[in-house]
């Protein structure tokens, strides 16, 4: 049996090696397939030529603290066997020490005031730095000063000073325009190997998934970024910036083709505001917005149509005193169409204080049109609370299923379902409880949102309620607004 099987390998060698000298031998590639692919490979190399100078790495220092457990001691073993401190209140203090933590990140210079260069790159590389150098492509270093950050957006603003007027600025792309399948090159200094460069292609646009920040739509690529990317430029074929690198996917730390940039559109009024005021400034209306399911969509009668719901507005809001209400499905914004929530807060944000915008609304199935609203700065946290939430609770639909679940068995029952009432709002100040029924506004009966909404948004002044409660109907004291 072992020497059948040395026979048959010995003749599959043979046949093999006949296979391979009868063969055709390999074809040239043609002058015209060379020609292409020399053409491409010459325009990666003039972008990487025309951006690598503009590219920069960022080196940083950040002083950070820890706690000695053996702070003040002369004798160590004092902390085991003898008594610590004298009881003053300050000596935790004394045992807290600082010490330096370097790291390092990429960036992209994008303008140019003077003797001023301004590089930007990501608030996790730059923000909390107390010293940063910049490192030009020509190996050259640059002490660098942080203009301004914002952990929000995840962006930083650093310069440096320069005589040489030869040290380039790169170019700000659309991204707006940007499509899957685009090609697409990614530089900076990742893992420490500086101004280098990778290149694939936009894998999808407008990524903005619950885990990730609703300030930014991120453009996801598979060009090859690792750590120390972050900051860096993704580029285009036409050598502008279309977005700064910022994290990655990965399970391993280390490139898996799941790259995330955000979009260079999304920074340039950072850029604006970091120079003029040192951090942004972020646009404020005034409403609380909300992603509603098929079913709200349906009983407002709006499925099918893109927007954003305006479930709750702050009083005496910018939104409030230009007319906005709750119950409101805004569809434009300065003639732009809303295509959803997330959109809607990131173009909100970017508009100036001071600003007006043009609202289109629908409200009650009609579409409303030429609601100016002055856009304001955007209030401290501590300043926006309940109390001025109106009208402090989100209707729902009454559904089969939510009449189950109530165990409301009477089909003359009809309104709608009062769901994540706020504390201290107006509607805790009407004593409106999460599941309540309201049947009624000012008297005049609602059977769906569309219809509360609409009463509500009538009201003038003053309101009330007809709420359906535990096999009864009682009506809520009056709300003056």
């Amino acid at each position: 049996m072992k020497k059948l099987t040395k026979v048959l390998a010995a003749a599959s060698m043979l046949l093999l090696l006949s296979a391979s000298l009868f063969a055709d031998p390999p074809k040239k590639t043609s002058d015209a397939s060379l020609s292409v692919v020399e053409a491409l490979q010459n325009s990666f190399r003039s972008i990487s030529n025309t951006m690598l100078p503009a590219v920069v790495e960022v080196d940083v220092t950040e002083t950070k603290t820890y706690t000695d457990p053996f702070g003040g001691m002369s004798n160590p073993f004092e902390f085991f066997f003898g008594q610590r401190g004298n009881g003053d209140d300050n000596d935790s203090n004394k045992n807290q020490r600082e010490y330096e933590s370097k790291g390092l990140g990429s960036g992209v210079i994008v303008r140019k005031t003077g003797n001023t260069f301004y590089v930007l790159t990501n608030n996790h590389v730059a923000g909390s730095a107390t010293k940063i150098s910049i490192k030009l492509n020509d190996g050259r270093e640059f002490e660098g000063k942080l203009v301004g950050a914002d952990s929000r957006i995840d962006v930083a603003l650093v310069s440096f000073e320069s005589k040489d007027s030869s040290i380039p600025v790169a170019k700000l792309g659309d991204s707006d325009k940007v499509q899957p399948g685009d090609i697409c090159m990614a530089f900076g200094a990742p893992l420490g190997y500086s101004q280098s460069v990778t290149q694939g292609i936009v894998s999808a646009v407008g990524r903005s998934e619950s885990h990730m920040s609703a300030i930014s739509d991120y453009i996801q690529t598979d060009a090859a970024i690792n750590q120390g990317n972050s900051g860096g430029p993704l580029v285009n074929i036409y050598g502008e910036v279309i977005g700064i690198n910022t994290w990655i996917a990965s399970s391993s730390g280390g490139s898996v083709g799941l790259g995330f940039a955000i979009p260079i559109n999304n920074l340039k009024s950072a850029i604006d505001s970091f120079i003029k005021k040192g951090k942004v400034v972020y646009g404020w209306v005034g409403v609380s917005l909300l992603d509603i399911p098929v079913e709200y969509k349906d009983d407002l009668g709006v499925n099918g149509i893109e927007g954003a719901f305006a479930a709750e507005v702050f009083s005496n809001s910018p939104a409030f005193k230009g007319g906005i209400k709750p119950g409101d499905y805004i569809i434009e914004v300065n003639g732009k169409k809303v295509k959803s929530t997330n959109q809607l807060v990131r173009d909100i944000g970017n508009l100036e204080a001071g600003v007006t915008a043009n609202f289109t609304v629908i409200r009650g199935g009609k579409k409303i049109s030429d609601i100016i609203v002055k856009i304001e700065e955007r209030a401290n946290e501590s300043d926006i609370n309940n109390s001025k939430m109106w009208p402090g609770f989100i209707a729902s639909p009454l559904t089969d299923k939510a009449r189950e679940q109530l165990k409301i068995d009477d089909k003359k029952v009809k309104g709608v379902i009062a769901t994540n009432v706020e504390e201290k709002s107006p509607a805790a100040s009407l004593r409106i409880q999460n599941g309540d029924v309201i049947t009624a506004v000012n008297g005049k009966k609602v059977t769906t949102l569309a219809e509360f909404y609409e009463e509500l948004a009538a009201a003038q002044k003053s309101v009330n309620f007809d709420i359906y409660s535990n096999g009864g109907t009682i009506t809520t004291g009056t709300y003056r607004f």
